[in-house]
């Protein structure tokens, strides 16, 4: 019987040394899992965390791009309201202009809308004002601007005149406001020059 316990305590043996292999092989095959597992995790968590980092400076960028953009909008909307403010002050300073002012600045339009048509005689219009000043001055009007004068109807204007062919179908329009329209990118970018350098 000792034989036969030899060879199943060497079987034992043998079993045993055979489970301790494949148990430290088992073990050994769930480190290299578990260390490769946590490689890729350590590499999906620094891709996630680099995708992360290239968003929050993409939303950073996005966000410091608009507040720009609406510093602008405010900015040029503030230079806006001056510009128009400082319009609006010029086309009131126009229409208040002294009598003797105004009517040597009525002459000069004039006689720049005499020489453009090219005529001996010329009907002008204007606002109430303006028709009275050139009309209590007729002759001397007349000799300035090197035309005969016809008064036309009163037309809605701060100022300036408009002047005509007798019966009115070509004309030069030499009103302020006409004037400020053709000027008015010139003005804009000299009152802008002079207010924001």
């Amino acid at each position: 019987m000792e034989g036969a316990e030899l060879i199943i305590q060497e079987i034992q043996r043998t079993a045993e040394q055979k489970v301790q292999y494949i148990l430290n092989e088992a073990r050994e095959e769930a480190e290299k899992i578990k260390e490769e597992a946590r490689k890729r995790a350590e590499v999906q968590a620094e891709w996630i965390l680099r995708k992360a980092k290239t968003q929050a400076e993409i939303e950073k960028q996005r966000i410091i791009a608009n507040a720009r953009l609406e510093v602008r909008k405010k900015k040029l909307a503030v230079q806006e309201e001056l510009i128009r403010e400082v319009l609006s002050a010029l086309r009131e300073r126009l229409s208040s202009l002294p009598d003797e002012e105004y009517f040597e600045t009525l002459v000069k339009l004039a006689r720049e809308g005499v020489e453009e048509l090219g005529l001996q005689e010329v009907m002008v219009s204007s606002n109430r004002r303006t028709l009275e000043l050139i009309s209590s001055r007729l002759n001397e009007f007349s000799s300035k601007i090197g035309a005969q004068v016809i008064l036309g109807e009163p037309v809605d204007t701060i100022g300036g005149i408009v002047v005509s062919d007798p019966v009115g179908k070509v004309r030069v329009d030499n009103t302020f406001e006409s004037r400020m329209e053709r000027m008015e990118s010139e003005l804009r970018a000299e009152i802008a020059k002079a207010l924001f350098g």
